[in-house]
């Protein structure tokens, strides 16, 4: 009889610890640091498979205008992405992006669900980017002559493989991950020098190819300047080009800067960064406009269109058609690998840039701090992807378009506020403009392609809920970082070393002796403390609600002879509950903290703690309490009275 496949419970227990050893702090120590021209490759993977695709892409949507609507394409590339996301990475350089530089503008709730829409864009940019680049591989691997026939009907099945196999890349580690990237970079480039080069000689052997194309733009369009104009119209359509800027700024931490850099200036990693951004653009640029020329002037139209052999694969047409099916094979397989290691990048900066954020906001569980188990998640995530779509590149193609776009026009908009708060008007008037066309080309894909929009909503949609439920869920968790006394504050601790530390909680109103007299009466005849023990009252004013955890400091301040502890925090419970043990440790004591009761409609008071940060102070208090220090001897003691 077979046993249960469910393993042992001590191997169980090998695969969490295995699982949880990987960190996403190894990058910020410095373990797998690299040079920034190796971290260009692993978001070049993504930026140069584009080339897979990119000439099929413009030649379907521009026809004899392809390589001038490229040449805009490029232009906006050089002067309009690169000069935007430069700013970026010297504004935001711990790879947050244009996101972190937005957060700032709405306070509280509002600038946290702003946020959670940008990360929804964020994970529809990158998580489609995994999929469609493993579907269009698989694409590939089906449309090679010496693929067997079976295999034909099988492009999920084959995407999921690919999907898998990139996440075991990942569980294994970054250091594999940039060294795969670094090889795949070279070969592809390597190969579409090739077939470029000989294209061109092509091209110059038969000079009737360029009369004819010429006469083709012509026929259609007779106006030079008519020509740029629907050329500027129609590059929109291949904005994918566009793709690379903002992974390449979201793995800014893993790029080796400097020894004098500190993480609050980085000025080496920055430069680095800077160094990666352009000679990405500049390699990008020259490949987007030489093979936009060379498969306009040497491939029929017809072979462009759906069913035609350079469907989607331009420059593996050219190389199989004048290098031969064997030179053409290897381009395949070179295509195929960097498609499929496309995802890498995207990967990349998932495991990058919502750790940043949600486990922050208290909006996913503290383990999503490390780097396999969202490994697992992202390769879950991009599996249902995969099925829903069924690995159909076209389908998903929108929804990249969008989330790319989006991020763009996002991070334009950061960097033109940015210039406008320091007061340049020239940069300002400029970055103004590049924000205008980016929020163009965005609309202009939306109203086209309106599937991308309601892909990204269903993941804004995805990350609020599971993120607002994560957040109602470890809303009693303690939430302080740390607990800082200052000196005023120790000596009134000191002052209780012969009795027990009593804390009376209070909402401070007017601040004056009359208060803390009327509030001293009434704690201690609600709960007969002894006259000749002293009290300390505790205060803790509400800054930010949204916030989840922040470092609490607490400062000793004196009312005539009545002695005040007053913090600041996100929370009033989790406040109390941290100070409370901060003393206990401080002292060797176990403090008493004592409160009134409250009246009013609990499930009111719930959401006032949930949204406002206040609520029934006294039980949310003792509940933090009891989750942070498991042994009931060790708590601190909560006292309700009235």
């Amino acid at each position: 009889m077979v046993g249960p496949i469910v393993p042992p419970k001590q191997y169980r227990k090998q695969f969490a610890q295995w699982l949880l050893n990987a960190d996403r702090s190894e990058a910020e120590k410095h373990h797998i640091r690299k040079p920034w021209w190796q971290v260009m490759c692993l978001t070049g993977v993504d930026y140069f498979s584009t080339l897979g695709y990119q000439p099929g892409i413009a030649a379907l949507a521009a026809g004899a205008l392809s390589p001038i609507a490229t040449l805009i394409l490029v232009l906006l590339t050089l002067f309009g992405a690169l000069p935007i996301y430069r700013r970026v990475a010297a504004i935001s350089p711990h790879g947050e992006g244009s996101i972190a530089m937005l957060e700032h503008l709405l306070p509280g709730w509002q600038g946290k669900l702003f946020v959670l829409c940008l990360l929804g864009f964020v994970a529809t940019d990158f998580i489609i980017t995994i999929t469609l680049s493993a579907a269009d591989a698989t694409a590939h691997i089906i449309e090679n002559p010496f693929v067997p026939d079976f295999l034909h009907s099988q492009s999920v099945a084959i995407t999921l493989v690919l999907i898998t196999l990139l996440g075991a890349v990942f569980l294994r580690g970054f250091q594999e991950a940039i060294g795969i990237a670094v090889f795949l970079v070279g070969a592809y480039l390597l190969l579409n020098l090739v077939t470029i080069s000989v294209g061109t000689v092509q091209v110059f052997q038969n000079l009737s190819v360029i009369s004819n194309w010429r006469q083709a733009l012509f026929a259609q369009h007779s106006n030079p300047v008519l020509m740029i104009g629907i050329a500027a119209l129609l590059f929109p359509k291949l904005a994918l080009g566009l793709s690379g800027f903002e992974t390449g700024v979201a793995v800014m931490p893993l790029v080796r800067g400097r020894r004098s850099d500190t993480e609050e200036v980085p000025t080496g990693r920055i430069r680095n960064t800077h160094k990666l951004l352009a000679t990405a653009a500049i390699i990008m640029s020259f490949f987007l406009i030489t093979s936009s020329l060379i498969t306009t002037l040497l491939i029929p139209p017809l072979e462009f269109q759906a069913g035609g052999r350079a469907n989607g694969r331009a420059l593996a047409y050219l190389a199989h058609l004048y290098l031969g099916d064997g030179f053409g094979t290897v381009y395949d397989l070179s295509t195929i690998a960097i498609l499929w290691f496309a995802g890498s990048s995207a990967m990349a900066g998932l495991l990058n840039i919502v750790p940043r954020y949600l486990p922050r906001y208290g909006m996913a569980p503290s383990w999503t701090l490390m780097i396999r188990p969202l490994v697992l998640i992202y390769t879950a995530i991009a599996f249902v992807v995969t099925i829903i779509f069924e690995a159909n590149v076209e389908a998903q193609g929108g929804a990249y378009a969008t989330g790319v776009l989006v991020l763009m026009s996002s991070a334009a908009f950061a960097v033109t506020l940015s210039t406008r708060n320091r007061r340049s008007k020239r940069l300002t008037i400029m970055f103004g403009v590049i924000t205008l066309v980016f929020i163009y080309t965005t609309i202009v894909n939306i109203i086209e392609r309106p599937e991308g929009i309601r892909i990204a909503s269903m993941f804004i949609g995805a990350i609020i809920v599971t993120s607002l439920i994560s957040r109602v869920l470890r809303s009693t968790e303690l939430r302080a970082e740390r607990v800082e006394f200052d000196e005023v504050s120790q000596q009134f601790l000191a002052q209780e070393n012969h009795h027990a530390v009593r804390l009376v909680a209070n909402r401070i109103n007017s601040g004056d002796e009359r208060e803390y007299f009327l509030k001293e009466q009434e704690v201690r005849e609600d709960t007969h403390i002894p006259a000749d023990e002293t009290i300390l009252f505790l205060e803790i004013q509400i800054l930010d609600a949204s916030q989840f955890s922040d470092t609490i400091q607490v400062r000793g301040a004196q009312v005539g002879q009545y002695r005040i502890l007053r913090a600041r925090s996100a929370a009033v419970p989790n406040a109390i509950a941290a100070i409370a043990l901060a003393i206990r440790d401080e002292t060797g004591r176990l403090p008493h903290v004592y409160f009134g009761w409250i009246e009013g409609n609990p499930i009111q008071y719930l959401m006032r703690f949930i949204l406002l940060g206040e609520g029934d102070i006294a039980i949310l208090t003792r509940e933090v309490l009891r989750k942070a220090e498991k042994n009931p001897q060790y708590r601190p003691r909560i006292h309700v009275g009235g």
